[in-house]
């Protein structure tokens, strides 16, 4: 049970945050499943503000990515109803607000990554693409989009 493991490692699936424009968490496609960019918003607030390197260390860089990793987690559920019937983490997409001349977008970007090796096992080694973008909407560090494939 894919929810038994999050609990194990000491994370919980959130609710789906409800979207904060014109726009769906999550969308089916055949047996694909592909989330809207999901930020570090705990209990509707953002959790990890500003830019990673000025505002915020790399490791609460990593913190916000697996808070938006578990939030995309919420977004598929909400499609599919169980986790379980993820058969693989395809793509992560993670978008770090970096100050200026920061270069360590990769290692925030593990901080989801390892998260979902963790919970998936070799179901969760995925293609990725780690970002540093100027800003992210309401002012978070992180935002990640997923790509699962489902049963």
């Amino acid at each position: 049970m894919i929810e038994e493991k999050i609990k194990s490692l000491g994370f919980e699936v959130p609710e789906v945050a409800k979207p904060l424009a014109a726009y769906i968490p999550a969308k089916q496609v055949g047996n694909l499943i592909m989330t809207s960019g999901q930020v570090p918003l705990v209990k509707g607030e953002i959790k990890y503000k500003g830019k990673v390197g000025k505002d915020l260390s790399e490791e609460d860089g990593q913190k916000a990515a697996q808070v938006c990793a578990l939030n995309c987690l919420a977004a598929i559920k909400g499609i599919i109803g169980n986790l379980d019937k993820i058969v693989s983490v395809v793509k992560l997409t993670v978008f770090v607000a970096s100050a200026e001349g920061f270069t360590a977008q990769p290692k925030v970007a593990n901080g989801a990554s390892e998260l979902i090796a963790q919970i998936f096992g070799d179901a969760g080694k995925h293609a990725r693409s780690a970002v540093g973008v100027t800003a992210l909407p309401l002012n978070a560090s992180v935002e990640i989009e997923m790509i699962v494939e489902i049963k």
